[in-house]
C-alpha cells in the first residue's frame, strides 16, 4: 500500500504558509526551492510541525541559507533529533542564484519564505520570493482595497 503525500490532514501537501509576508512585503517574483533535510525532520514536517513566520532567506558564500525557520523535534527520534532553528541550506540553480543575489544588494530588496510545502511526488519545497518591504500607510492602502473588492463582490452577487 503507497503511503498518502497528506500532512496533518491536508491532500495538497500544505505544511506551513507566511500569511503576514503578502502583508508586510509587495512580493514581486516567486521561486521554488528545494531544501537540505535530515530524517527527523522529513517526519516533523509529515506531522505538519514547522512554522515559517519569523523565516527568511539569506545568499551567503555562494549559497542560499533559510534562517529562523522552526522546525519542531520529532518524537521519535529521541537522541538523533534534530536543532529545531538550525540554518538550512536551499537548493536552486546557479542561474536563479546569481539573479537572486544581485536582486538582493539592490537597495530595499528581501528574499521571504511564503510557503513550505511536498510536492506531487512527495518532496519537501519551499517557495520563495523576492519582495520589496512595505510601509504602515501602505499596507493601510492595500487593505482598504481588498475590503472595498470583497464589498463589491457581495453587493453584485446580491444585485
Amino acid at each position: 500500500m503507497a503511503k498518502s503525500n497528506q500532512t496533518k490532514g491536508r491532500s495538497d501537501g500544505l505544511i506551513a504558509e507566511n500569511r503576514r509576508s503578502r502583508r508586510d512585503y509587495e512580493v514581486e517574483d516567486t521561486l521554488e526551492a528545494g531544501i537540505v533535510l535530515v530524517g527527523s525532520e522529513v517526519k516533523a514536517l509529515r506531522e505538519g510541525k514547522a512554522n515559517i513566520a519569523e523565516a527568511y532567506v539569506s545568499p551567503e558564500e555562494g549559497e542560499l541559507w533559510l534562517v529562523n525557520c522552526e522546525i519542531q523535534t520529532y518524537a521519535g527520534a529521541n537522541r538523533f533529533n534534530h536543532e529545531p532553528r538550525r540554518k538550512r541550506k536551499l537548493l536552486v540553480s546557479r542561474r536563479e542564484l546569481a539573479k537572486l543575489s544581485q536582486e538582493v544588494e539592490r537597495a530595499g530588496r528581501t528574499i521571504v519564505p511564503l510557503k513550505f510545502y511536498f510536492n506531487d511526488r512527495g518532496i519537501a519545497k519551499l517557495l520563495i520570493g523576492t519582495a520589496t518591504g512595505r510601509k504602515n500607510y501602505d499596507k493601510r492602502n492595500v487593505e482598504a482595497k481588498r475590503d472595498w473588492a470583497r464589498q463589491k463582490a457581495r453587493i453584485l452577487k446580491e444585485g
